[in-house]
């Protein structure tokens, strides 16, 4: 056989042992997933009793402070808010959820004080269940990290919430799946996929006993994103990487952990930063301030309405008092999202932050 034939036939073997061993690995990815879930649900008869965790959602945003013991927790929550939380140099001086309220561009601002994550937490290690149970809960995770021993704290803490279905700073893979009765399995993509095939995916539904399922995937996604549709769990949620006592580490060091993507450095004992890590965690919120206004007054620029980013004049109207949309006649807006101010608008209007509103009923 000529040498070209040769190397033809050995390129399609390596090809062929490449596609086996990605099917292999997508297979064994997918009942690592299935086998993990069942280890980490926590078996009825051993429930334990926790206190302090059960806390109720108030203010218009909850974020969730979390990190290894005796990082500044404790310390960032007093500074931040009229909560005193105890503060020592010793390990585990938080046992329970601690709640606290920063009060920043007239938004309330639920902050809670976790106890401290151990490595081995998604097991249940170190009440660590309860803990990322409540992280779970939270609009936004802030990451509080040692900056003289960030990485490491930072690749275990990712880990820990990753085993329990917690992705930070992704978004939610954009694959369409509808689980059916009969039909077989229908797979479309509308891009080129490089890390799944049909074959693949039939592999990891048959895995999960789907043998009848829509499957549209309208990005390129790998396998473990696809199981993390499957699975339906998934929280999706912004993180801040806060790195904190600073102080104690080199300006290279400082000005490098600094450029790292979604990291803030501050320091707690020096009060250093702290303004820019409100900004920044306004920002990740995606909060937007409404002012109102009565025909003939001045605005009221003493009590904000608190919205998402993307809300429109329908969503003021359900804030002010859930009746005031079926009444809704017009609105005039000045701000930001007007072309002129005032201008007369519907429902549907986007409003902007800091924008003034004033809603004229039928």
């Amino acid at each position: 056989m000529p040498g070209g034939q040769l190397l033809c036939v050995a390129v399609l073997k390596t090809l062929t042992e490449i596609r086996t061993t990605e099917y292999h690995l997508g297979l064994l990815k997918a009942k690592l997933a299935k086998y993990r879930a069942q280890l980490l649900e926590p078996s009825k008869s051993s429930a334990a009793k926790g206190e302090g965790f059960d806390v109720m959602k108030s203010g218009d945003a909850r974020v969730a402070l979390i990190g290894f013991p005796s990082v500044g927790k404790s310390t960032f929550l007093s500074l931040m808010t009229s909560t005193a939380s105890e503060a020592a140099s010793y390990e585990f001086t938080t046992l329970t959820c601690i709640p606290g309220v920063i009060e920043y561009k007239g938004a309330n601002i639920q902050l809670l004080d976790l106890p401290g994550i151990i490595e081995g937490a998604a097991q249940g290690k170190g009440r660590g269940r309860q803990v990322i149970a409540v992280a779970r809960t939270a609009d936004v995770v802030i990451m509080m990290l040692d900056a003289t021993k960030g990485e490491v704290q930072r690749a275990l803490l990712e880990k820990e919430l990753e085993s329990v279905g917690i992705r930070l700073n992704k978004s939610k893979p954009n694959i369409y799946f509808k689980p059916k009765k009969g039909g077989g399995i229908s797979f479309n993509s509308t891009v080129t996929l490089t890390q799944c095939s049909e074959k693949l995916v039939q592999l990891i539904l048959h895995e999960y006993k789907i043998f009848n399922a829509e499957v549209l995937f309208r990005e390129d996604c790998s396998p473990d994103e696809f199981i993390d549709v499957i699975v339906g769990n998934r929280v999706y949620m912004p993180c801040l990487y806060v790195y904190n006592k600073i102080d104690q580490i080199s300006m290279e060091e400082v000005d490098r952990l600094a450029r790292r993507p979604h990291s803030v450095v501050i320091s707690c004992g020096m009060k250093l930063n702290l303004d820019y890590l409100l900004e920044k965690l306004w920002e990740y919120l995606a909060l937007t301030c409404i002012y109102t206004k009565k025909r003939g007054q001045r605005p009221d620029f003493t009590d904000a309405i608190i919205l998402r980013k993307g809300a429109s004049v329908e969503h003021v109207c359900h804030r002010i008092h859930r009746s005031l949309a079926s009444q809704f006649k017009y609105a005039l807006v000045w701000g930001t999202s007007t072309k002129y101010s005032p201008q007369r608008v519907g429902l549907t209007h986007m409003m902007e932050h800091e924008d003034v509103i004033q809603i004229v009923k039928k």
